[in-house]
């Protein structure tokens, strides 16, 4: 069944509120949207609802995590971390055990248009030495990755969709932080993927298997710390190297797996995600205008591998 995980970030929060009474969450005007109101419901006196001021949320959160808390901040994520400045000051460099919640991300928030778009959170965050960067890629992966962050000791941002996700991951799922999750093996070239389009790309090398090409595929959950171990190894096997992402090709996934195999593996690559700003349309309709969709990643990566 196909789950925004923003959905599967509300639900397990306010789960986890009956056993870490240190979680505090902070809402900016929109936890109907992030769900962070199926918290708020269960524990008022812990949730803050700040208005349309993401820069006192996150100052507030940061004191809050310094006295011993643990604050979940709760916003559309171009809204969040467009405040980068107060991120950089009050969380990063401060370490404030901060988790920076940031839903409605990438182009398939559909109609909502490109002023709610995040396409450039990933390469904001990737900046910040000690950020903690993951995106899950279905209902199971987010449920686990909010478990790990409840305990989590350090600044996070947590990525998460505005539209459902198609499962990926059965009952047997353990999310590994910082392990890059192995989906198909294969060894003509590997594609790493995160977030709202796994399933695409997954589909794409499952389908290319029938003409000729297997093809390795990881979910790259975990963004930073990247797992440069696999990322180098699965380079050197397969020769050739394609990222799929709903974001910006500069500054995330892309951007993180391009710089470390420019050192250590140089290798034959191919970014696949947003080249330029976004616009209003239907999600399926954006997917197929920008070539996310599965016609358009087995295009690409077609083109890519002849």
């Amino acid at each position: 069944m196909a789950t925004a995980t923003r959905v599967s970030f509300g639900e397990r929060l306010a789960e986890l509120g009956a056993t870490h009474p240190d979680i505090v969450v902070f809402d900016a005007d929109l936890s109907k949207s992030t769900q962070s109101q199926l918290f708020a419901a269960k524990y008022p006196e812990r949730f803050y609802e700040m208005g349309i001021q993401e820069h006192n949320m996150i100052g507030a959160a940061a004191g809050m995590a310094l006295s011993g808390k643990k604050p979940f901040i709760c916003s559309f994520s171009t809204f969040v971390v467009g405040r980068f400045e107060a991120i950089r000051m009050s969380i990063g460099y401060s370490e404030a055990n901060v988790t920076i919640v940031g839903t409605h991300c990438g182009v398939a928030i559909g109609e909502d248009g490109y002023s709610q778009m995040a396409l450039e959170d990933i390469g904001l965050m990737r900046t910040l030495p000690n950020m903690t960067i993951i995106q899950p890629a279905d209902d199971r992966e987010a449920r686990a990755a909010v478990d790990f962050l409840a305990t989590h000791q350090q600044p996070a941002f947590l990525r998460l969709t505005r539209q459902g996700l198609e499962d990926i991951h059965d009952e047997t799922y353990r999310f590994e932080f910082g392990k890059a999750d192995l989906l198909k093996a294969g060894n003509d070239a590997v594609i790493f993927a995160t977030g709202g389009v796994v399933y695409n790309a997954l589909r794409v090398a499952e389908d290319l298997k029938g003409e000729g090409f297997d093809i390795r595929v990881y979910n790259i959950h975990t963004i930073a710390p990247l797992d440069a171990e696999t990322v180098v190894r699965a380079a050197r096997e397969t020769g050739r190297v394609i990222t799929v992402e709903d974001h910006s090709i500069v500054g995330g996934l892309g951007g993180a797996v391009t710089e470390l195999l420019s050192e250590q593996q140089p290798t034959r690559m191919k970014r696949i995600g947003m080249t330029t700003y976004g616009r209003s349309g239907s999600p399926t309709g954006l997917y197929e205008y920008y070539g996310l969709d599965t016609a358009g990643i087995k295009r690409q990566v077609l083109d890519f591998l002849r």
